[in-house]
């Protein structure tokens, strides 16, 4: 399948991506709401750039792609080209990659409600209480669910997702994505977003049947098997910087499949902001720049709605000012 035409629909004057022409190596992108772009690695004369080196030096740079993408119009020399002909990657490689998950109170429900036993004596309306008053005393606690992902999971916007023989139960997962602009240590959540760069969409696909290990119950989640397969992680298109996007904290989360809407909630539904998470992340860790935090799935994913992804499946994520990503399911063994 032909990669799905990227669109230069983002909040703010710019945004940031990697994108190449036919046969040649990729660059990093400033590209404007016109659906222009320039090659930063020439316009800034450094051959070696790239977007997480745009990040380890954000404050300085920043008010250069500002200044870029004022000069659009004016500029001939800076050899603006149109999107249409451009190949679109995933806009950054990270170092590291933090995921959340049960960040969203009426996805947590849900799962939790999905999962059930056979056996459970409770009805389904007090099953869902109860889920609800351990997620309020969760956030009361301050203690958000973080684990690890890996880099090599990273995919393209447009990219197809390759489907596993041995993933019983692949399901998506949209997800607003925080891009670190410097190394954070130890920060409160009163200063995290200084730490931000901006903003970009994720899907972090899961294989509902491998989750919880079979074998080692006691030992819980396996989060490398079950969501760790390559191309599991398509990112992007853009990253927005956090200045374009007013409120993170109210950005509507959507995903279609095959034109169908099957996830559609606002960020305002997560139990941890991304200030918390980012937080909390860095008192363990230190982030780095370009570093990911995922901040967690909304309601309506497969096991949701009883039905999850299978080859020839497109799925189309959105998220409020951070334009569209559109990749298509394909079977191993069948991807082109």
């Amino acid at each position: 399948m032909k990669p799905a035409a990227a669109s230069a629909s983002f909040s703010g004057p710019f945004a940031l991506g990697v994108l190449s022409a036919p046969d040649q190596a990729a660059f990093p992108g400033l590209v404007t709401p016109g659906g222009r772009v320039l090659d930063l690695s020439t316009a800034l004369a450094e051959p070696a750039l790239t977007t997480r080196g745009i990040f380890e030096r954000w404050d300085e740079v920043l008010p250069r792609l500002h200044a870029l993408a004022a000069d659009e119009t004016a500029d001939e020399a800076a050899s603006w080209r149109p999107l249409e002909h451009l190949r679109v990657h995933a806009p950054v490689e990270p170092r590291q990659v933090f995921q959340c998950g049960a960040n969203y109170r009426q996805h947590v429900i849900d799962l939790e409600v999905a999962h059930r036993s056979p056996d459970d004596p409770r009805t389904v309306e007090e099953a869902r209480a109860e889920i609800a008053a351990v997620m309020d005393r969760r956030a009361a606690e301050d203690l958000p669910y973080v684990f690890i992902g890996l880099p090599s999971a990273i995919t393209g916007p447009f990219d197809d997702v390759v489907l596993p023989d041995w993933a019983e139960q692949p399901d998506w997962e949209l997800e607003l994505a925080a891009v670190m602009a410097r190394p954070a240590y130890r920060v409160t959540a009163e200063e995290a977003l200084e730490y931000v760069a901006g903003y970009t969409i994720a899907n972090d696909l899961t294989d509902r049947a491998t989750v919880f290990r079979r074998d080692m119950k006691a030992i819980g989640t396996d989060w490398l098997r079950c969501k760790n397969a390559p191309g599991f992680t398509p990112l992007g298109p853009w990253i927005v910087p956090a200045a374009s996007i007013a409120d993170p904290g109210d950005l509507r989360v959507t995903l279609k499949l095959n034109g169908e809407t099957m996830q559609d909630e606002s960020t305002k539904d997560m139990l941890f902001g991304i200030a918390r998470l980012v937080s909390y992340i860095s008192q363990t860790s230190r982030l780095l720049p370009g570093d990911l935090v995922l901040t967690g799935s909304p309601a309506g994913n497969g096991m949701h709605w009883g039905r999850l992804l299978r080859d020839g499946d497109v799925m189309e994520g959105s998220i409020t000012g951070l334009g569209v990503q559109r990749t298509r399911c394909v079977a191993q063994g069948t991807a082109s």
